[in-house]
């Protein structure tokens, strides 16, 4: 997931590169944030289940990024860093996402990113990391309310090689990225005219941080992290051209057995099987897909159409973002999270 914020001063300052990894990414430092970098997110998404059994999809994500103001300035008012916010439900029952988005410098402790471990907050929005690897996440959006606790249960999952993760043919068109798959989740969500609700599931989170991720012919991506029914993880993702042609690929499944298999670009595709219209910004979205990975292929099917997200007053882009499960041979294989970007213009790093 990408952010496309434009700076506030002209000048393009020194940004940290995104280099190919000798060791595995330092913990629990990784954690936390990471300002030299231009761009960076934490970005939690999860099926859950009402008491009555009902499934809602959820996203919630913080992204940082740096500005082109002089870092050297000591003013606290300097605004180096910009803290953004993206939440979403999605309830079937809705029809389409209730979603919502913010922004704000940071500063003053109303906002902020915290260095050495998660630590994100954007006025009463929160994602924090407690000492057992645990996170809480909070959320207070009109229509809905989220509050969250997300308890590991398997190894973290280092995407590319040792977390340096390739995103394009050049080298330097990378990130730091790893997952957080399989997380338990607990906690209570509100909905707009209803009590709260007790709610489980399961999350899978990323964070991701980089300078210079897209090659400058690509118009956006497709990107999917599940979590499987085994217990096995699996992420994926193509960046696609102008011309709507597969500039890069890749892919990780961690399977049942923590056996974890890489896949090249020419391993990875999306095929569309069926498009959905926005009566919105009319983009044609392909909301069911078949991934193939090696010689695995799977079926992605949207838990509702309609999971267009326009963030065009935070990031200024309009993407498609929701709920998805996914099937193997016929048989459920498990719950996942599709993010399609590029669809109604091109997206910019």
């Amino acid at each position: 997931m990408l952010l496309a914020c434009q700076p506030l001063m002209a000048a393009p300052p020194d940004y940290a590169q995104v280099q190919a990894l000798t060791e595995t990414l330092p913990f629990p430092a990784s954690f936390g944030a990471h300002p030299d970098f231009k761009t960076e997110w934490w970005y939690a998404t999860g099926w859950i289940n009402t008491a009555d059994g009902k499934p809602l999809g959820y996203q919630v994500t913080f992204f940082r990024s740096a500005t082109a103001h002089d870092r050297a300035d000591p003013s606290k008012f300097a605004p180096k860093q910009l803290i953004i916010g993206h939440a979403a439900l999605s309830d079937p029952a809705n029809g389409k996402l209730l979603h919502d988005q913010r922004s704000a410098r940071e500063g003053f402790g109303l906002a902020y990113a915290k260095v050495g471990d998660t630590d994100v907050k954007l006025d009463d929005w929160h994602m924090t990391r407690a000492a057992d690897g645990g996170y809480q996440v909070k959320v207070n959006a009109p229509g809905f309310t989220l509050d969250l606790r997300l308890a590991p249960s398997e190894p973290l999952l280092l995407q590319g090689e040792r977390g340096y993760s390739r995103k394009g043919p050049n080298p330097e068109q990378a990130s730091f990225y790893y997952s957080e798959p399989q997380l338990k989740t607990s906690g209570s969500i509100t909905r707009a005219g209803r009590a709260a609700e007790a709610v489980s599931g399961t999350t899978w989170l990323d964070h991701e941080w980089s300078s210079q991720a897209l090659d400058a012919n690509a118009s956006g991506w497709d990107w999917i992290g599940a979590n499987l029914n085994d217990g096995g993880a699996l992420m994926a993702f193509q960046i696609r051209s102008k011309t709507g042609a597969k500039l890069w690929a890749h892919a990780t499944w961690r399977d049942a057995s923590g056996k974890i298999t890489q896949y090249a670009p020419e391993q990875v595709s999306f095929a569309p099987q069926r498009r959905w219209r926005s009566p919105r910004t009319n983009a044609e979205y392909p909301v069911a897909t078949l991934l193939t990975t090696g010689a695995t292929t799977w079926q992605v099917t949207p838990l509702q159409d309609d999971q267009e997200l326009d963030s065009r007053r935070s990031v200024g882009a309009v993407y498609w973002e929701g709920a998805v499960t996914l099937t193997r041979d016929g048989a459920p294989a498990g719950h996942a999270y599709l993010e399609m970007t590029g669809y109604v213009s091109p997206m910019k790093l």
